[in-house]
């Protein structure tokens, strides 16, 4: 039978060659929010592996935005062109369609580097800056508070995601992606844990899906129609009281409601007292019961590392496509062994056709 794995499928218009999506992996080497070589060489890389969507890492739309100092921004003139030019290297090479996650860190902004500890700066420390928020309460105890957004700073926020997506769709990115999941920002504006707010944009699951549905809205708005907007949402916080699959099912609904091309369910990161049961495919349950509340695409992620467990996810309908995160940074041709596993073909570019193995004749193609 043939794989379903790489079947092609078709996203918001977006034709994808597979269901490989390689999710977006902050590389945390950005200059000031700009791009550099290291993300030519990193994507580079990636956008020849022969899987169906590359996603570039978080993006912040704002400089307060970032995780840490080594983020990749899209505000500005400056940052655009770095972006443009490795954009532009990857289009040399590859035809494999690129996406872009947009983000904005919230209370989680202002940290070091991973490999450094990953822990907050201090708002008035080098590189460290004030965090805000949905509400003033911190990450984790002994962190800065951070601002809660008043009318004027939601604004600001808003309007800085359509600039960012309207950058976006000049340098000729192919989708776009909000990343309301991890307990960053859009998240913070969900989960009640994180949003004790007493206005229009807290309280009720209607109130707290308020400002994460105006921010898609606007982004929609600003994007090409023909072009897909998705959205990355943590399926629960692993936490009792907190976001959990139920709200993540109405969340999703409202967003296939106003054009969302398809849902990314991961799942944490929001509170310290998470509680995960790590494990080859923990997260597939809750990618599957968004799956069986919408009709749009589903992205299934998280501890898929093997051919026959990728295929089996989307074969079962558990997820319609799988997200490779880590996996990927570690075998950067999974998307060639797993078709070679699977007697499918897969896209290669001709530099590369000599090495295709004898005993798999018919893997590589040059077209899709």
């Amino acid at each position: 039978m043939a794989s379903k794995l790489f079947s092609p499928l078709t996203v918001g218009g977006l034709e994808l060659a597979n269901r490989i999506v390689i999710a977006p992996m902050c590389q945390y080497s950005a200059e000031d929010g700009a791009m550099s070589d290291w993300h030519q060489q990193h994507l580079g890389m990636l956008a020849q592996s022969g899987a169906g969507l590359l996603t570039i890492e978080a993006t912040a739309v704002v400089p307060e935005g970032r995780i840490s100092y080594g983020d990749v921004g899209l505000w500005d003139d400056r940052t655009e062109a770095a972006m443009g030019r490795v954009v532009e290297s990857i289009r040399r090479w590859s035809d494999m369609p690129i996406a872009i996650q947009l983000g904005h860190a919230g209370r989680k902004a202002s940290t070091d580097l991973p490999w450094k500890g990953g822990k907050q700066i201090a708002p008035t420390a080098e590189n460290g800056w004030q965090p805000v928020s949905a509400s003033a309460a911190p990450f984790t105890a002994g962190d800065a508070p951070s601002t809660a957004l008043d009318a004027a700073g939601l604004a600001r926020v808003r309007d800085a995601f359509v600039e960012a997506t309207r950058r976006a769709n000049r340098l000729g990115i192919d989708a776009i992606q909000l990343h309301g999941a991890h307990g960053y920002l859009i998240h913070q504006f969900l989960s009640p844990l994180s949003n004790t707010r007493t206005d229009q944009y807290g309280g009720s699951l209607e109130n707290r899906m308020r400002f994460p549905l105006e921010l898609f809205d606007a982004v929609r708005a600003a994007f090409p129609a023909d072009k897909p907007v998705t959205m990355r949402v943590s399926g629960t916080d692993w936490v009792e009281g907190g976001w959990d699959i139920a709200q993540t099912i109405a969340f999703a609904q409202a967003l296939e409601a106003r054009g969302c091309a398809a849902i990314h369910v991961s799942s944490g990161g929001l509170d310290e007292h998470q509680k995960i049961p790590v494990g080859p495919n923990y997260q597939v349950p809750l990618a599957r019961a968004v799956k069986q509340a919408v009709s749009i695409p589903v992205v299934a992620v998280g501890l898929i590392t093997d051919y026959d467990q990728a295929e089996a996810i989307v074969a079962t309908g558990d997820a319609d496509l799988v997200a490779l995160a880590r996996t990927i940074l570690y075998d950067p041709r999974w998307p060639w062994h797993a078709a070679a596993h699977l007697g499918a073909r897969v896209e290669a570019a001709p530099q590369y056709l000599r090495c295709q193995p004898s005993r798999f004749r018919d893997l590589f193609t040059t077209e899709r």
